[in-house]
């Protein structure tokens, strides 16, 4: 009976991961672009917005004070309360409170959201990894990717072309109801999955505040902090002035880009099982070195794009993006996994998240003034004709290079033999 019930909880997990990317994907990218614009937001102020998801992770230390005896009550209701707050972004251009209110209120919602979802996170996550046999986490993380990649590629296409119809009938407040609507059914969808979840077993619901210094003391924690300390830089310092980027400067519209999201999807869904078994085998440091380089090249792509090769181009890096990613989302909660004690699991991805979700942030804050100078000055940067993206796609490629240096120096992947 106990079998069986993993058994369910891991299958339930899986769509579980799903509801919670339709969400996600709702709330970032060129839909926040086109909704952050409505409200006469600037695309320096979205980058910082989009960056919260980073900022956000700052809280999953306060996971590290929650009484884990409660585990499936406090992800049931910590993500029903953070999704209805996501929910209500797409509420507040019918606020009739201004301009500068409504994008005040926008932006305190978006970090309410972020955070209540943050702290959730690492408990969620410790519980499903737990379920998992480990020598197949890389393929069932795999299968977890995939499925969301395929689903969500149908969702941003379906929300793209009606969002697109709404808009150019000037009717784009109704594409944000329905936005709303279906961000509520995500909610329901998602909440459901985690009632008929198993609970975790006993041992791993006693509160780990005991732990929480000695996490700080683990080498293993530590290292695996400082790699996704650097990843952060490299992807926050350029992918969140990517939506405006699409939507602005290469004039695609959101079909368009919902077309790139399928690409990309599959792109990474194709190599998602492939980059799992690899890791599985080899071990998840070694596939993460191989994908950091993958990725540094992508970052590359875009120093070269611009609106006259950008419908070629951009495709490209995202393409690539998309391979490299299929490997790297697999890596960060499983390398701790392999790495770190079980005791510290969970404490160390909430470590490895907070700390390396503040410097993604405060990287995007930092950048920031330079896309907004960039583009005043007429997108020109010592004399030179460039686009704000080329120029912060350049510095992520650098950050990228040193990831895949401090994994070879410092992580010093070795290769399973077993």
């Amino acid at each position: 009976m106990q079998e069986k019930a993993v058994k369910r909880t891991l299958n339930l997990y899986i769509y579980m991961c799903a509801f919670e990317y339709f969400i996600s994907l709702i709330v970032t990218g060129t839909f926040l672009a086109t909704l952050t614009s409505y409200l006469g937001i600037s695309d320096s102020l979205t980058g910082i917005i989009s960056s919260f998801v980073s900022l956000g992770c700052l809280f999953q230390l306060l996971s590290m004070f929650l009484n884990r005896r409660h585990t499936k009550s406090l992800v049931l209701v910590g993500n029903i309360v953070n999704q209805l707050i996501f929910m209500l972004l797409y509420l507040v251009p019918f606020f009739d409170a201004g301009q500068q209110i409504n994008s005040a209120i926008f932006i305190v919602v978006m970090l309410v959201a972020y955070i209540l979802s943050n702290v959730i996170s690492p408990i969620k996550s410790n519980w499903f990894f737990s379920l998992m046999d480990p020598r197949q986490r890389g393929v069932y993380t795999s299968k977890v990717q995939i499925v969301s990649l395929i689903t969500g590629m149908l969702f941003t296409f379906g929300m793209g072309t009606l969002i697109d119809h709404f808009r150019e009938s000037g009717q784009i407040e109704t594409a944000f109801i329905l936005c709303a609507i279906t961000i509520f059914v995500c909610t329901v969808a998602h909440a459901v999955t985690v009632i008929f979840s198993v609970s975790p077993a006993p041992e791993s619901t006693v509160s780990s505040r005991r732990d929480i210094f000695r996490v700080l003391k683990s080498k293993n924690a530590l290292k695996i902090t400082g790699l996704f300390c650097l990843w952060c830089t490299a992807t926050y310092s350029a992918t969140p002035f990517y939506g405006t980027y699409q939507i602005k400067e290469l004039g695609f519209s959101l079909q368009f880009v919902s077309i790139l999201g399928i690409i990309h999807s599959l792109s990474r869904a194709c190599v998602a099982t492939s980059w799992g078994k690899f890791a599985d085998k080899k071990g998840f440091a070694v596939m993460l070195r191989i994908c950091q380089c993958i990725a540094a090249l992508c970052f590359l792509v875009n120093v070269f794009t611009t609106p006259e090769n950008g419908a070629i181009m951009y495709t490209i890096h995202y393409v690539i993006y998309a391979i490299a990613l299929g490997g790297i989302g697999l890596s960060q909660n499983n390398l701790i996994f392999e790495m770190v004690e079980p005791d510290l699991r969970a404490n160390a991805m909430a470590l490895n998240s907070a700390i390396s979700g503040l410097v993604g942030f405060l990287v995007t804050l930092i950048v920031s003034p330079l896309v907004d100078y960039i583009q005043q000055n007429g997108n020109q940067l010592f004399g030179l004709n460039v686009y704000a993206q080329q120029v912060v796609s350049l510095i992520a490629c650098i950050f990228t290079v040193l990831c895949i240096l401090y994994i070879t120096f410092v992580i010093r992947p070795k290769k399973r033999t077993v």
